[in-house]
């Protein structure tokens, strides 16, 4: 009853909601839930070590990133309720628009996209603060 427990308590808070709804579509990369989610690294990193602790989650190094996964190997509760999460979900417009970014993020390569997202958004944000000042 403990883990059952603890499995609707990693699902009960939004950011780890839209963690595990994104995991249903495979194995992400810190930076890949980091650019969906417009987080910081620390946030994302501590929700993802809840959903560790609670076993809704497998990781693995690669390089400096880490990579995660949902468990395979949970329970068949486990996965009778995220497949019934998957299902039902989807569908609305939070999960939706996370799924859709990270299509878009995985069509560009993934990590190595990240890098060139936020270079564009750093130069984007600096031209624009470069314009502001030039009007006054």
């Amino acid at each position: 009853m403990e883990q059952l427990l603890q499995f609707f308590k990693a699902l009960s808070d939004e950011t780890r909601l839209r963690m595990v709804m994104l995991l249903t579509q495979g194995e992400l990369c810190v930076c890949d839930l980091m650019l969906v989610l417009d987080e910081p690294q620390s946030k994302v990193s501590r929700h993802l070590a809840y959903l560790k602790h609670s076993g809704l989650t497998k990781s693995k190094r690669v390089g400096v990133w880490m990579h995660y996964w949902l468990d395979e190997a949970s329970s068949g509760t486990y996965k009778s309720h995220l497949s019934l999460l998957k299902e039902q979900l989807s569908h609305l417009p939070q999960f939706s628009t996370d799924i859709k970014k990270l299509r878009e993020l995985k069509h560009q390569g993934g990590c190595k996209a990240a890098m060139k997202f936020k270079a564009a958004r750093w130069s984007k944000a600096h031209t624009a603060g470069t314009k502001r000042a030039s009007l006054y």
